[in-house]
């Protein structure tokens, strides 16, 4: 059957390209699913702009997945060690299929997403599944496996599962060094295209220039490169995603990025208390209060569904989850009471827990939410070329990496119509409810 080329205009990219085999994913109930799946949840009652949805993302995150793939496998960039521990680079056939197999898994990589996105997964999921597992099972679905064996070559739906989820997220399978590399360029923590182009993305349709970065040099850059070991010798490391010296500016903008889009867009105190409230009306509106992981059921579920709920919800005190739609619909969230400060937290690095756990006791826990984040991970460490061809730590060249600021937030919110008197109650209470316990012990 002849192949076809089809053109897709994208706002980020210009162009995304894919051929007919490939438009029959596109084409599929797991893929059309994600036209009514916003990337950001209800971020657009912040910023209007942030409209975009999980479709356009994951086509994004495939035209980036396939330049980076050109990129690293072009012999000219890839060094003679390199290609004796990877000999598939030399195979024609093989770099084909597994260029095919990146293309579906990056574009496929987010199909599991629950409505809204992150909004509630964890809340609202049975133990042990999460958007990654119901990726997972859509990929490997009787649906999809009909696509993959009609493609040519045809396509194992195990190889796509590993590079659309990684090896985080799929610890009982086993992953050669060429597939961890491959899944490295969708989901990777320091060059991975799924942050490349969320960033990219959220940042032209929320309308700030913090998530813009010179993503074309990035891309240009990237080479597989092997670690040097402790004894020096390169050879000996498993090879990872690295770069050549003249990208590290570009892949240092990039963690910026990250940083400030998290900062100043993704943990917005305002965007973050609509998700919570939004988890509260899940959790009462769905049946058995969270959502189903059968396949079927996952399919026909979307953000319309679950707006039309809420505007349902919100006419009535009596229907299920009323009062959390209203906080939605009517726009009445809670608002902010308290937010981490570095003197606080000097005192008592619980200082966000303690103040919750005060209030909740003052004024009722059915009117105080907390939202905490810690970033857990330090610094990306990956391989970078000199241009003498050594091969050395992305720490040891660059201070900017070394010295990026932790995300982090705190956040207590108090529902409106007690906001008066719990501000004037904390104002009065702070230095004794935030003062360690020993210390209010006299220990």
């Amino acid at each position: 059957m002849a192949q076809h080329l089809h053109e897709i205009r994208d706002p980020i990219h210009t162009f995304v390209r894919l051929d007919s085999a490939e438009r029959a994913v596109l084409d599929s109930r797991p893929f059309q699913r994600l036209r009514h799946i916003h990337q950001l949840a209800l971020t657009y009652l912040v910023y209007p702009g942030a409209t975009h949805k999980r479709f356009e993302h994951s086509l994004g995150v495939m035209e980036l997945a396939d330049r980076v793939f050109d990129i690293v496998t072009n012999l000219d960039n890839v060094t003679d060690p390199i290609r004796a521990r990877l000999p598939v680079l030399r195979e024609r056939d093989e770099l084909a299929y597994w260029r095919r197999v990146l293309r579906m898994a990056a574009l496929c990589h987010d199909v599991g997403h629950l409505p809204f996105s992150h909004a509630a997964e964890k809340e609202l999921l049975p133990d042990g599944w999460n958007h990654e597992r119901l990726t997972r099972e859509l990929i490997d679905s009787e649906e999809m496996r009909s696509i993959w064996s009609n493609m040519r070559p045809t396509l194992v739906p195990e190889d796509i599962i590993k590079l659309a989820i990684g090896e985080h997220k799929a610890p009982d399978l086993e992953f050669s060094v060429w597939e961890s590399i491959l899944s490295e360029i969708i989901v990777g923590d320091a060059f991975g295209v799924d942050r490349m182009d969320y960033l990219l993305r959220d940042s032209h349709h929320v309308g700030v220039a913090y998530g813009r970065f010179d993503h074309y040099r990035l891309i240009d850059t990237l080479r597989i490169l092997a670690m040097p070991t402790s004894n020096g010798v390169a050879e000996v490391a498993e090879p990872s995603l690295g770069l050549d010296n003249g990208g590290i500016q570009s892949a240092e903008a990039l963690m910026l990025a990250r940083y400030f889009m998290y900062s100043q867009v993704y943990f917005h105190r305002v965007r973050r208390i609509y998700d919570i409230h939004l988890m509260d009306f899940l959790k009462e509106w769905l049946k058995d209060g969270g959502f189903s992981t059968d396949m079927e059921t996952h399919l026909q579920v979307t953000d319309n569904q679950i707006t039309a709920a809420l505007a349902t919800a919100a006419t009535a005190e009596t229907n299920p989850g009323s009062i959390h739609a209203r906080r939605i619909i009517e726009r009445q969230h809670f608002k902010v009471i308290y937010e981490r400060n570095p003197r606080d937290v000097l005192k008592n690095p619980e200082a966000g827990r303690v103040v919750y756990d005060s209030l909740a006791g003052e004024f009722g826990a059915e009117n105080v939410r907390s939202d905490h984040y810690q970033q857990r991970s330090g610094p990306p460490d990956f391989p970078v070329r000199l241009r003498d061809d050594n091969v050395v730590s992305s720490l040891a060249v660059s201070d900017t990496l070394n010295r990026l600021p932790v995300v982090s937030m705190d956040y207590v919110y108090v529902e409106r119509s007690c906001y008066d008197r719990a501000s004037k109650w904390l104002g009065t209470h702070r230095d004794e409810v935030i003062r360690p316990r020993r210390e209010a012990d006299g220990g």
